[in-house]
């Protein structure tokens, strides 16, 4: 037990991720299950950011941000899906308290990221169908390195309050996470001085890195919409239509897990939901997001065609 002159400091030293624990017949198909969705978002992510450094009829700003998006899931998915791996074959779902914090630090900040290059990439879509009169000169490749990186810039930072108050909190107790990765809800519920301000600190940055942002992306998109019916071409009006549509379910799909996992109050009967909820914007959107975004597209087509034809007939 730690004592109040420790202040910050822990008598629990590892914590232990419950995970899917409670499926001890399905560890081998889960691992299988995983481990199939870890190497194919890897794959499919590897090759779009391949293809925009390779060719350059792809340096526009929207396959920039594009880029960025893969090269986000690839750290997305390597921060969380060898450690969830790794516990499912060998069963050792132990981690250090360090390791505890590192991963969730990185997840979050990811996350945030995210959330916000999200936001900015349908602004950019914003500008190109409604206003493109205006989009090389807002879009500039100046503003598209600002809005990238301040994206990331944003997310890092304000991720670091979020682990400046965790390590704050004092373990004494119970150290079984009942998650499959180290997030902010399950380990303030183990802290021995749970306060309200950590729920507070919780609603707040949702409401900051998912509402808002969901919210700029739904307006961009209804906009776009708007001006999409107003296109003469049907056969144009349906294309382009079809391409909105599904970048807006997406996004709304990993918007609205957000914010269910953290702007709702924890219950016994959500905990559960949550935790299989967290799959979809853990696991299943880094694999989503380059089909729905760059392997549908055309040009990234014709891209890819045009590599593989290089690779197969070389030029000597």
């Amino acid at each position: 037990m730690a004592s109040q002159e420790q202040g910050n400091q822990t008598s629990v030293t590892e914590f232990i991720l419950l995970g899917f624990g409670d499926l001890p017949g399905l560890q081998v198909p889960l691992f299988l299950l995983f481990l199939v969705i870890y190497l194919v978002t890897m794959a499919g992510n590897s090759l779009i950011v391949l293809l925009f450094v390779a060719d350059r009829h792809l340096h526009t700003p929207m396959y920039f941000f594009l880029g960025n998006l893969s090269c986000l899931e690839i750290c997305y998915s390597c921060t969380l899906l060898p450690r969830l791996l790794a516990g499912l074959l060998a069963g050792d779902r132990t981690i250090s308290f360090t390791g505890c914090l590192t991963q969730y630090y990185f997840f979050s900040a990811l996350v945030a990221t995210e959330c916000l290059l999200l936001s900015v990439m349908s602004y950019d879509r914003y500008l190109a169908i409604c206003n493109p009169l205006h989009y090389a000169a807002q879009m500039s490749g100046r503003s598209c390195l600002q809005m990238a990186g301040g994206s990331c810039i944003g997310g890092f930072l304000a991720c670091c309050i979020s682990i400046v108050s965790i390590s704050q909190l004092t373990f004494c107790g119970p150290n079984g996470i009942d998650h499959f990765f180290c997030d902010f809800i399950p380990l303030a519920k183990l802290s021995c001085n749970h306060p309200l301000l950590m729920d507070m600190l919780t609603f707040t940055a949702c409401l900051i890195f998912a509402l808002v942002p969901f919210l700029l992306t739904l307006a961009s998109y209804v906009c776009i919409i708007s001006t999409i019916l107003r296109i003469n071409s049907t056969t144009g009006r349906q294309k382009a239509f079809s391409t909105c549509s599904s970048h807006l379910i997406v996004v709304s799909i990993f918007y609205g897990a957000l914010m269910i996992a953290y702007m709702f109050p924890t219950t016994d009967r959500l905990s559960h939901f949550k935790k299989v909820l967290s799959v979809s914007y853990t696991v299943l959107t880094p694999l989503v997001n380059p089909l729905i975004y760059a392997l549908r597209n055309r040009e990234v087509q014709e891209a890819l065609c045009k590599t593989c034809r290089e690779l197969r007939f070389p030029r000597l």
